[in-house]
């Protein structure tokens, strides 16, 4: 009775998704054999197996399923990819990222040739080895893939990000593949837009080489 008459009206903070025991504020550890055994290949230099997840993001695919990256502290991310729920059994990919740059877009010319130029294209040179785009469009043009990406974060604060993307891959051998991501990314501060190109490098992880650590 007492807590009908001084329940809180304030509201909830949202809660980031979790999926394989992954969770904001939690912890994970890849084999550390195997990131040893293809780093060399790889233009990551040297990718930790340790991580502490900072903060997850999440956002909804055209193709109806639902991308997760969990963004750890060693300036990587773990993303998730899922179709048709949001259970261990529903995913479809699962890759390890870094950050490789991240640029300053200044101005709204500079947007709009990013956007129509900038980031997709057949192919994309990075420190001498060439990707090849891997979402091609059935027409002579592949524009950007696009997606707004929610991100929750440790102290409670959500924000959301409009990203234009495009995927990459090249052959290292032995039936594995670097992936190479150029992202235009767009967020609306107060009443301006806060614009930048990232690059990101990953691999292909399998979900049996992740241990969660709680």
């Amino acid at each position: 009775m007492f807590k009908k008459w001084f329940k809180s009206d304030a509201p909830k903070t949202p809660q980031a998704p979790e999926v394989m025991g992954l969770y904001l504020g939690g912890s994970f550890e890849l084999d550390e054999l195997k990131l040893r055994l293809i780093t060399p290949d790889l233009c990551i230099d040297g990718a930790a197996s340790k991580h502490l997840i900072q903060a997850v993001g999440a956002a909804t695919l055209d193709t109806g399923g639902t991308l997760l990256r969990f963004y750890t502290d060693d300036d990587a991310f773990l993303q998730v990819v899922m179709d048709g729920g949001m259970t261990e059994n529903h995913i479809t990919d699962v890759k390890l990222w870094y950050f490789y740059s991240t640029t300053t877009i200044g101005s709204q010319s500079q947007w709009q040739q990013c956007l129509q130029s900038g980031i997709s294209s057949p192919t994309y040179e990075l420190e001498g080895y060439t990707f090849k785009r891997v979402w091609d469009a059935v027409g002579s043009e592949s524009p950007p893939v696009a997606v707004t990406e929610k991100t929750y974060e440790e102290d409670g604060d959500v924000s959301e990000t409009d990203q234009f993307m495009m995927l990459y891959e090249r052959d290292i051998g032995d039936d594995r593949t670097e992936s190479l991501l150029v992202a235009g990314e767009e967020k609306i501060v107060g009443n301006n837009a806060d614009r930048c190109l990232v690059i990101s490098t990953g691999f292909d992880i399998q979900p049996a080489d992740i241990r969660i650590n709680g």
